[in-house]
């Protein structure tokens, strides 16, 4: 694995296939990890959970597409530990093994990468093979090759919880969207799809092969916060977020646009935190977690940031000439479960969005 070093470790070259990392044992007293992700869709979550499981004292290694990439993501964290392993495709079989078959012994493994982009051309190699091939592969390679981990941590979506096209009153962890092959064809559903049947497929696994770990699923909502450090420019933005790098840019300085089909957010700290907890707490293996702040607006979005950063009043549409689109039948939602076993507190509105401008203004100050 590619990386920093702990000093007194020596690194050796391993080349396999088209697949080249070195090894290098990654242990802190009797605690290591695996923590994974691609750079891109899902950069913006993995992001914050590296740095918080970084600051909670674990080794982390990384999955990168590329040694290019793999070596970014180490030079942005230095002097903290960590290493990479490059996985070029999750979606060929034993993509993972490579991870598995170095000298170090993982603890927990946190999968986060998921593609998603707008727009897609063919939705089953775009989404649902790299979602669903990937998930499995992982589960298969951490059975065949890590006996000492101990728990697998997925980040899923409320795309795999929410019906938009019908409602329930209260959404939890209970609720599954519906969907079927033959929908996740329409490039729109292709995405929910990928998510219901990756997950599906991971319980799927740990109730038939009963493997030697088990399974925490965190279901977040739309996820706004602070962009992830490094970000190459803001047209890389994680797809939540865009809402509000486009009111900052004078985008909806015209009308705001509306704020459906979604009307639910969460911090990504608290998503950060999210999967700490559930990686840790011995109470939560064998749970879905619907992670879910309060409900939002567009207009509730530009109103904190009028007030907070009044040098961008003149970006946004005037506040008498806008309206909350919260419909008064929204959804609710029931994240007690995330509050009773994680333990979480999840940040206000209010101040996910002004820690989201200040940091979109420290990468592209506004005269």
């Amino acid at each position: 694995m590619g990386g920093t070093s702990n000093g007194h470790l020596k690194n050796r070259v391993l080349l396999t296939g088209n697949i080249a990392h070195y090894t290098n044992p990654l242990t802190v007293g009797n605690r290591s990890l695996i923590w994974r992700s691609i750079i891109g869709g899902s950069g913006f979550i993995a992001s914050h959970i590296l740095d918080t499981l970084l600051d909670a004292g674990f080794q982390v290694a990384v999955t990168a597409r590329s040694e290019e990439k793999g070596k970014r993501i180490v030079d942005s964290v230095k002097p903290k530990p960590l290493s990479y392993v490059v996985v070029d495709d999750i979606a060929k079989g034993g993509a993972f093994d490579v991870a598995f078959q170095s000298e170090a012994a993982f603890d927990y493994v946190v999968h986060t990468a998921s593609p998603y982009h707008l727009n897609p051309i063919d939705p089953v190699k775009e989404f649902l093979e790299p979602a669903i091939n990937g998930t499995k592969g992982l589960l298969k390679s951490i059975k065949t090759h890590a006996p000492t981990v101990k728990r697998l941590v997925i980040t899923s979506s409320s795309a795999a919880i929410l019906n938009p096209a019908n409602h329930a009153k209260v959404y939890d962890e209970t609720c599954w969207a519906p969907t079927t092959w033959e929908e996740a064809m329409e490039p729109k559903k292709a995405y929910k799809a990928s998510k219901v049947f990756s997950e599906k497929a991971a319980w799927a696994f740990i109730e038939e092969e009963k493997p030697n770990f088990d399974l925490a699923v965190i279901n977040c909502t739309y996820v706004f916060g602070p962009i992830q450090r490094n970000l190459p420019s803001l047209d890389a933005m994680n797809a939540s977020n865009h809402r509000v790098r486009e009111m900052v840019q004078g985008k909806m300085k015209e009308a705001l646009a509306p704020t459906a089909p979604v009307f639910t957010f969460v911090d990504v700290r608290d998503v950060a935190l999210a999967h700490l907890r559930a990686m840790t707490l011995p109470q939560a293996g064998g749970n879905r977690f619907y992670v879910v702040g309060g409900h939002f607006s567009n207009k509730q979005i530009a109103d904190v940031i009028r007030k907070s950063f009044p040098q961008l009043k003149d970006r946004l549409p005037l506040e008498a000439d806008t309206v909350d689109d919260i419909p008064d039948d929204v959804y609710h939602f029931d994240n007690s479960k995330s509050r009773e076993v994680l333990g979480l507190e999840y940040t206000s509105l209010e101040r996910s969005v002004v820690d989201t401008v200040q940091s979109i203004l420290d990468l592209t100050p506004v005269s």
